[in-house]
């Protein structure tokens, strides 16, 4: 999940960079997303694996 996370931010700052406003946006907040997501699942698993 993280590395679906970096290969969008890649992709909004290569779409940033040619102009591409909305493209950018739309891969920066789907990168965003998933990044969160892979934080919120690793917190987790670290917690089940101590208990």
């Amino acid at each position: 999940m993280l590395g679906w996370s970096i290969s969008f931010l890649i992709v909004a700052l290569i779409a940033a960079f040619f102009g591409f406003g909305g493209v950018a946006g739309t891969a920066a907040t789907i990168a965003k997303v998933l990044f969160v997501v892979f934080l919120v699942l690793f917190v987790l698993s670290l917690f089940r694996r101590s208990a």
